[in-house]
């Protein structure tokens, strides 16, 4: 979760101060000028005239970056991955993992590498699919050895700590290749739906790729949801500051593997690759089944309010996916002995993203998340 509201760490939505990144700039001709837009929304359903490329003329790079080396020698190194087409076209970014924990995001890059060597027909597609082996290792959100949460250390700093370092050479890598705009993965609560997180419009965040981005959620097929805080240190913000679109994707639990939310992810970037006329699609992706009440151009506002103001036991009364009013019941709290102690409401009317992990509460906990009208 790129909000960190799944851990509810109080300096998640700290704005920290902007780091110096003098040595990488872009001009980003993916926005200007490019060969690359967006179609209507019908344009997803209508099959690409190329015929599907030779498999054999596609073969997927992998390499490894060296991230650190060990006390025992032990080399630490980030996989990267990428695969052209023949036909020059727009050059589009994958990052999942840059939370140890977070799993989904990878599966969900495998599984589209191994689509687009029979499906690619314009442009290039490169990948971090795991962006924090160290984490990763360690089943744990952060950094193991840094304590360091990945995605507030960019642009990242070649002299800098350690998540600073890696998120150097993962920021420098991807802006030498002057990409299209990139795609970044990200896994939430256990119980959630899937949904795109766009950055706050600000004087920092704005212009063509703000736009750009907007136009990259909605055709995702999921939920659209604006961020109501500016989180200078992610690697999307810099991204988007750098002129260059980027989308952060939440695909549901962390952890484990959920198939039908990797389908579901998978279907959604296809979605994405097809209107920009970079894949062979025989047939329309299927759609995450959206609320009927929801509408495909709404974009949400991002909410982790109400906070409990009490501790104890936490029995939720909505579930994700559903829409509250304002007011409604949401959960309530109940001590030891199980005497109520509060009942939360809901302080706009939304759909329910997310519901915590936990089921203990204490004071200034976010329970639940919103996508708010």
């Amino acid at each position: 979760m790129i909000r960190g509201n799944r851990s509810r760490d109080p300096r998640e939505h700290t704005v920290t101060p902007e780091k110096q990144f003098p040595v990488i700039r872009s001009s980003h001709p993916g926005i200007t000028g490019s060969p690359v837009s967006f179609g209507n929304q019908k344009s997803m359903n209508v099959n690409i005239s190329n015929k599907p490329v030779d498999p054999s003329k596609l073969k997927i790079r992998q390499s490894l970056i060296k991230i650190l080396t060990g006390s025992d020698l032990s080399r630490r190194r980030l996989p990267f991955m990428s695969i052209s087409s023949p036909v020059p076209g727009p050059v589009v970014w994958l990052t999942a993992c840059t939370h140890g924990d977070e799993v989904g995001g990878l599966v969900v890059i495998q599984e589209i590498f191994k689509l687009l060597q029979r499906r690619l027909v314009k442009g290039v597609v490169n990948a971090f699919p795991l962006m924090n082996p160290i984490g990763f290792e360690t089943i744990s959100r952060n950094i193991t050895f840094s304590r360091e949460d990945l995605n507030r250390s960019f642009p990242g700093n070649a002299e800098g700590s350690l998540g600073e370092r890696i998120a150097y050479q993962i920021f420098s890598k991807i802006i030498q290749t002057a990409p299209t705009f990139l795609l970044d993965l990200h896994n939430d609560w256990k119980r959630s739906v899937p949904y795109v997180l766009l950055d706050r419009k600000s004087e920092a965040i704005s212009g063509t790729a703000y736009d750009f981005s907007r136009r990259i959620c909605q055709k995702t097929g999921f939920y659209v949801v604006e961020d109501t805080q500016e989180i200078r240190s992610s690697l999307t913000h810099n991204l988007i500051q750098q002129g260059i679109p980027a989308v952060t994707f939440e695909l549901g639990e962390s952890y484990v593997v959920n198939e039908k939310i990797i389908e579901y992810g998978v279907n959604s970037i296809l979605r994405v690759l097809s209107d920009c006329q970079m894949v062979d699609l025989t047939f329309p992706p299927e759609n995450y089944p959206l609320h009927d009440r929801y509408q495909s151009d709404q974009v949400l506002r991002y909410s982790d309010k109400p906070f409990c103001t009490r501790s104890g036991i936490l029995r939720f009364l909505a579930k994700p996916g559903q829409i509250v009013n304002e007011g409604q019941p949401l959960a309530k709290i109940y001590n030891a002995f199980g005497k109520m102690q509060e009942t939360l409401t809901a302080v706009n009317r939304g759909i329910v993203l997310g519901s915590s992990d936990s089921a203990v509460a204490f004071p200034g906990m976010s329970p639940m998340v919103f996508g708010i009208f």
